[in-house]
């Protein structure tokens, strides 16, 4: 059984209804319940709602024709699906927009730079459950220190840190199931504001903490 674009393994034996007669909320007496799944495609339209993360409801109000697109610095062959006001996020009074915004970008593209990593060096394919190998995690960490002072006494290099706690699971052999937390740094000068660094400093806390991941995972390989 397919439901929207996801396969689901039901049993074909038989289904006993509940206490009350019912089964997947309908009224059954004794016979057979038959089910039918009908794919179709349903368009965004202006007017239409939608939920994005951090439950933050928006209504569409403008559509983009196909072959106009916008794209990402980060994955230029990868399409932006949707585009959210920064405005929205505070006016909803979810949290902020730094970890809303920010928060996401570091979490998508790590895992993008995961898959790419094993693609690229491994013979491993990507499923969606019961894999040979499982990596989960969670950032735990981001923030900044000031690094060094300058002869004036005045702070001169500043650090960004962030850390990542990662699960590892070898089904093959759960002797090498670990969990362990990875972290990377980067300093900038002082001079210079976070908003005009931070982007090229998560793309290479990003990089070295996939690299550590991946080196830690296939060590015993």
């Amino acid at each position: 059984v397919v439901k929207c674009g996801v396969l689901f393994t039901e049993t074909t034996g038989k289904i006993n209804p509940n206490a009350y007669g019912i089964i997947k909320g309908n009224k059954v007496e004794d016979g057979v319940l038959i089910e039918f799944y009908i794919e179709h495609v349903d368009e965004v339209g202006v007017g239409d709602k939608g939920v994005l993360f951090t439950a933050n409801k928006v209504v569409f109000d403008e559509g983009v024709p196909e072959g106009f697109e916008p794209y990402s610095s980060y994955r230029p062959d990868e399409e932006v699906s949707i585009l959210m006001g920064e405005s929205a996020i505070l006016k909803r009074m979810v949290p902020s927009v730094v970890l809303s915004l920010l928060g996401n970008k570091i979490i998508v593209e790590l895992k993008n730079k995961l898959k790419d990593i094993y693609a690229n060096h491994t013979k491993l394919i990507q499923v969606r459950r019961n894999g040979d190998l499982k990596i989960e995690g969670e950032i735990t960490r981001y923030d900044q220190r000031n690094k060094s002072v300058s002869a004036e006494g005045y702070s001169a290099q500043t650090e960004l840190s962030m850390t990542v706690n990662v699960r590892f699971t070898n089904n093959k052999n759960h002797a090498e199931d670990f969990e362990k937390q990875f972290t990377a740094t980067s300093t900038y000068e002082t001079t210079q504001t976070l908003n005009s660094v931070q982007e090229e400093l998560v793309t290479q806390m990003v990089k070295e903490i996939t690299d550590q991941i991946f080196n830690a995972t296939v060590a015993n390989w």
